[in-house]
């Protein structure tokens, strides 16, 4: 039987580089337990009781039970889902882990321009984003 969905990945899908990244998370995710959605997709944030300038400051994962991470934690839930183990958020209880992933984030998250991407999931002709 084919595992359900576990998280829903909400990235910025007006970023070259996040549009990637959502791309290569969903290559990676072989028995398909992670579905990632623009947050700019109408009615989006608001479904998973987000607002759309939390969206905007940082990715968000909701699981299946509610339960929702943001920044670096929600990259280290969703790579837990990929690969069926708790080892990315086990790591990220122990704080000297949790600071130097929540900086390497806020790094890359503030120079994301400078990094490689593809075509904005929003500016694609068949993309239900409202820009």
């Amino acid at each position: 039987m084919e595992n359900p969905v576990q998280l829903v990945v909400l990235f910025d899908g007006s970023c070259p580089f996040c549009t990637a990244c959502a791309k290569l998370l969903g290559v990676l995710d072989g028995r398909h337990r992670l579905h990632c959605l623009p947050f700019q997709a109408p009615g989006v944030p608001q479904s998973y009781g987000l607002t759309v300038v939390q969206c905007e400051q940082m990715v968000w994962t909701i699981s299946s039970n509610g339960r929702r991470y943001q920044g670096a934690q929600a990259i280290s839930a969703a790579l837990d889902a990929i690969v069926d183990l708790p080892f990315f958020l086990w790591c990220y209880q122990f704080s000297c882990i949790k600071h130097i992933e929540d900086n390497a984030y806020a790094w890359v998250a503030k120079n994301r321009r400078f990094f490689p991407g593809m075509q904005p999931y929003c500016q694609r002709p068949d993309s239900p984003c409202s820009l």
